[in-house]
């Protein structure tokens, strides 16, 4: 198979002009989906320094919303971005030992830059799907190559940046900065070729933004679990994937609430006989699908107090889960003495379903849902 030259791409379309201005909205949806994204890592981590608020109890929501949102609007972007540079890639190389060197780093750097994009693209869409086809962890891994894409991005601006301001600031039919060779027109003018970019990029939010969105989940057709579920909260494990149905639906069921040698085990009709609290919370997970519910249980913070737990103290909480990372999970004290953080027992007036966490479940303001833990069967609060 023969390498097409560089002159082989004539298309007046292939230029810097349109490669700016996909590449501007491109890189705000980039900075964003970062930004978001360190916000989710940071939510999750067991250490915070500086303690993850409880307020507001949507933050989470909409955070991880916008990320999911503009990562799939960065696909329409990048397929453009790349389809408008791909002549570059056939350019040859300088014979000057100084213009040479510089191409090898300002390539090195794009070809880091696409590899990380198109990775963190094509994982984070598998990951809001659910199929990971992968052993590597998700978490880790994506949160590193978003770093060094990032890194990368930054890298590429500074070298580019008179281009970018050159073009930007021209008209977008201007051919100051376009290859000698691009001299043919496209089958659409460059306006037109934008506009149809901004429309694709608008499509692919539209069908993945009623995830989080309520009122789009009707013509969100790729959204994931929109309103689905007992009670329309969303399900991403089920009782029976986690093994947990003999224990959740034994009458030898008991929570337990412990505290140093202080320690309290209570039935479900024992917590049912407690003070009951409903709150309106919304559980946000990372896959980019959120709802909201109204939540019936015990507040945290009156269990903690049956045993005397000091406020300020982080509380280890314990599904019977028999597996996974999220069997043990931790509830860092912010969360713990938020009175509308509850041990819930009923979801829109109902008794919990087994797949929502029957006989009880945690669930708190401006937490990710993988740290809303199922099956909970006890309360551990750190000495």
């Amino acid at each position: 198979m023969k390498v097409p030259e560089d002159t082989a791409f004539r298309s007046q379309l292939r230029s810097a002009a349109v490669t700016a201005r996909v590449g501007t909205w491109l890189g705000i949806c980039f900075t964003i989906c970062f930004v978001t994204g360190l916000i989710s890592h940071y939510a999750q981590n067991v250490s915070q320094p500086i303690p993850f608020p409880t307020s507001p109890s949507w933050g989470y929501r909409v955070t991880q919303g916008l990320h999911v949102i503009t990562g799939t609007a960065s696909v329409p972007l990048l397929l453009v971005k790349l389809w408008t540079v791909y002549p570059k890639l056939f350019a040859r190389p300088s014979r000057d030992a100084r213009k040479l060197v510089l191409e090898v780093l300002e390539r090195g750097s794009i070809a880091v830059l696409v590899a990380g994009a198109i990775f963190q693209l094509a994982s984070g869409l598998a990951n809001s799907a659910q199929w990971y086809p992968w052993s590597f962890s998700f978490r880790t891994t994506h949160y590193a190559i978003a770093w060094i894409t990032i890194g990368a991005l930054l890298v590429h601006i500074a070298v580019k940046l008179p281009i970018i301001r050159g073009a930007l600031t021209s008209d977008v039919e201007d051919t100051t900065y376009d290859r000698p060779t691009a001299t043919e027109p496209g089958a659409l003018s460059r306006r037109g070729l934008l506009r149809t970019t901004w429309v694709a990029a608008g499509v692919a939010v539209l069908a993945t933004a009623g995830s989080t969105v309520p009122i789009l989940r009707r013509v969100s057709v790729l959204g994931v679990r929109s309103g689905d579920g007992p009670a329309g909260i969303p399900i991403n494990k089920s009782a029976a994937a986690a093994k947990v149905a003999p224990a959740a639906t034994s009458s030898g069921y008991r929570l337990t609430v412990a505290y140093g040698d202080r320690e309290v085990s209570m039935t479900r009709d024992e917590l049912r006989a407690m003070e009951q609290t409903s709150e309106r919370l919304p559980i946000a997970c990372v896959e980019g699908w959120s709802a909201s519910g109204t939540w019936t249980g015990v507040r945290v913070r009156t269990l903690l107090d049956l045993v005397d737990a000091p406020r300020g103290s982080e509380v280890h909480v314990v599904s019977l889960q028999q597996a996974g990372p999220y069997k043990r999970t931790v509830l860092q004290d912010g969360f713990a003495d938020d009175d509308r953080t509850l041990l819930a027992l009923e979801l829109e007036g109902e008794p919990l379903a087994l797949d929502h966490g029957y006989p009880a479940r945690l669930i708190a303001p401006n937490r990710p849902g993988v740290l809303q833990t199922k099956w909970v069967t006890r309360l551990e609060v750190s000495a």
